[in-house]
């Protein structure tokens, strides 16, 4: 009997391109979860979110596993998600602007058939470069979709110069911690491929 085929609740081009690095097979079935809270701790927030992605889109399969993520930047006691716009973004890169900053990103995968749901979470610590005002201004409103406003993965953004943790974690997807939900629940989690040194 064949297992049934991850379902990724979420529309990142990352987390997908993260996947398929690994060697995962899945479907893309973004989650419509409003993504409300009352929680005060990153930790917490990235975690809970992360299940509510999940949950939601299982109720729609739950006879598969949904993988869902979720991810913040935390700095200088401020909590940064995914900026409303331009201005917003420049606001947040500029306050991230050569400064060290916490990155969280939440897991969970969830299998209702099954009765299974995991959740946990991955922190890693970036420090980004001081740019000028005319490179925050080139920089802001290229990646709107992303906490903190920048693309670590992105080779045009010079923004990150260190990475003291997991590359993933950072991208938006920590992947140990999707290959231990996927072992848990019986399903092929493919050994890790070796990267190179986290630092840009």
């Amino acid at each position: 009997m064949r297992k049934p085929v991850l379902v990724l609740a979420s529309r990142s081009p990352r987390r997908a391109a993260l996947l398929r690095e690994a060697g995962i097979k899945f479907d893309r079935r973004p989650s419509s979860s409003a993504e409300t809270h009352a929680l005060k701790r990153p930790s917490a927030i990235v975690r809970t979110l992360a299940l509510e992605k999940a949950m939601d889109v299982a109720g729609r399969f739950p006879d598969r596993p949904v993988l869902g993520s979720d991810t913040l930047v935390f700095c200088k006691g401020r909590i940064l998600g995914k900026p409303a716009g331009r201005r917003e973004a420049m606001l947040l890169l500029k306050l991230l602007n050569g400064s060290w900053q916490t990155v969280y990103s939440g897991v969970a995968l969830v299998w209702l058939e099954k009765g299974l749901a995991l959740a946990g979470l991955e922190s890693s610590r970036c420090k980004a470069r001081r740019l000028s005002p005319e490179r925050l201004k080139r920089l802001a409103g290229k990646h709107l979709d992303k906490a903190g406003a920048y693309a670590v993965q992105d080779a045009d953004d010079e923004f990150i110069e260190r990475i003291d943790g997991r590359y993933d974690t950072v991208v938006g997807l920590p992947m140990n911690l999707v290959r231990l939900f996927l072992k848990k629940a019986g399903l092929p989690a493919p050994a890790p491929r070796r990267r190179k040194k986290c630092t840009k």
